[in-house]
């Protein structure tokens, strides 16, 4: 029993909804933890979408997006340099980088007439990353 209960609570970040992951204090985990919640909720997603329920399927879509931004919004207000300081802005670009591919297979995945739900989402994706790695590859002029 205590070995299911220690499990559960090892894993209980990534089950956590987009509130949950709001309320932790260290920006950079934070940030971490919101595209862990993007990459949930997108499987999450297809699996709405292939049980034929749509609805459930743009919300979770729109979860994504708005994970994505907490994940870049909680990274900016950190103040940390990224060419200092990469590790979290990589972590980030790699991620919303996985997400793009996935939420483009995904796309290729579905029904062509069900296709606009989620070329939203890829844009803003393709703006985070692209972003990220900006921040992460050039040097702010003095």
């Amino acid at each position: 029993m205590r070995v299911l209960l220690s499990i559960l609570m090892c894993c209980s970040p990534l089950l956590a909804d987009l509130g949950r992951v709001r309320t932790e204090p260290n920006l950079e985990k934070r940030s971490r933890a919101a595209l862990e919640h993007a990459e949930q909720a997108l499987k999450d997603s297809r699996r709405a979408y292939a049980d034929g329920n749509l609805q459930k399927a743009a919300e979770l879509l729109e979860e994504v997006a708005e994970s994505v931004e907490l994940a870049e919004t909680s990274l900016k207000a950190s103040g940390k340099d990224p060419i200092k300081s990469p590790k979290y802005y990589k972590i980030a670009e790699i991620k919303t980088g996985s997400l793009l591919r996935s939420v483009e297979a995904f796309s290729r995945d579905m029904n062509e007439a069900d296709r606009s739900m989620v070329e939203k989402l890829k844009e803003k994706l393709q703006e985070t990353h692209d972003r990220l790695l900006l921040a992460i590859m050039t040097r702010k002029k003095k």
